[in-house]
């Protein structure tokens, strides 16, 4: 049973959601981290798997004909149980950002509201992402909200660099997303979407004028794309699944370039641990 619940909590990035609420945190302003922040990467942890748990409750009819070792059609796991944890989860992450927002403000209502605005995303994108041209916005607004939901927890006016960063992501899973979407394709629609994954190399471009490790880890980033989009552009190695997994654990290597960009490089190297960390269980863990 445990290993079922891994698999449907797709754990093997989480990671990425980890550097994702670290890199909200410095970017909003904080410099210290206090008692509030384990319980934020809790809170973050469980709006991710939650998630992850009604993707597949929501999707148990085309995983019967698509995919059907997935956990609920090959019967390791009941609908109605998946669908209890996932909404479960969401609820306690909502709750859990409050007390952490209580604790380091005193004032958990932003705190909430971004939270609330989180999982209403999350519920949104596993109820209507099939055949919704949208859904790639919906799901990178999944995403912004973790950084904006880390920035009200632990400060009253978090920094405009929160939702810079927010919206630089939102971007890329944009990119990504519609790359996901045409995994059953044997083609793409159209590339244009595609572009939405350079945003974030002009943003470290932009922040590294003054700071090298910025533009290293932008370098970084940047080679690490390219080797993921290898598996869609060339046709002897296309595998959109490796492909996809490949970005996402490349969301780390995104943070390590926001975290860096306001002056903690080694900070940023917690970010690049993440990236190693996800490709390291997305061997045991499909991340997708």
């Amino acid at each position: 049973m445990f290993s079922t619940l891994l698999k449907l909590g797709r754990v093997s990035n989480l990671p990425t959601v980890w550097s994702n609420t670290i890199a909200g945190a410095v970017l909003a302003g904080v410099y210290i981290f206090n008692e509030s922040v384990p319980l934020l990467l809790i809170a973050m942890s469980l709006a991710y798997i939650g998630g992850m748990f009604l993707n597949d409750a929501y999707d148990s009819e085309i995983d019967a004909i698509e995919r059907p070792e997935r956990p609920i059609p090959s019967g390791k796991i009941s609908e109605t149980k998946v669908y209890l944890l996932g909404y479960g989860m969401l609820a306690t992450s909502i709750w859990l950002v409050m007390i952490s927002a209580s604790r380091a403000l005193g004032i958990p209502q932003y705190a909430a509201a971004s939270a609330l605005a989180l999982c209403s995303c999350i519920m949104l994108y596993n109820i209507w992402h099939k055949n919704n041209p949208i859904s790639p916005l919906i799901m990178g607004l999944c995403r912004m909200f973790v950084y904006i939901t880390a920035g009200y927890t632990l400060l009253r006016e978090p920094s405009s660099l929160v939702i810079a960063a927010a919206v630089v992501t939102l971007s890329y899973l944009i990119g990504l997303t519609y790359i996901a979407k045409s995994e059953n394709q044997q083609s793409f629609a159209a590339m244009w979407p595609i572009a939405f994954l350079a945003v974030p190399l002009g943003f470290g471009l932009m922040r590294s004028t003054n700071s090298i490790p910025t533009l290293l880890f932008t370098l970084l980033f940047g080679a690490w794309l390219l080797y993921s989009l290898q598996f869609l552009m060339v046709p002897a190695k296309r595998n959109v699944p490796k492909a996809v997994v490949s970005m996402i654990a490349g969301i780390s290597l995104l943070d390590a370039i926001y975290i860096s960009s306001v002056g903690f490089t080694n900070l940023a190297f917690v970010a690049v641990g993440a990236f190693v960390l996800t490709l390291f269980l997305q061997r045991f863990i499909a991340g997708t």
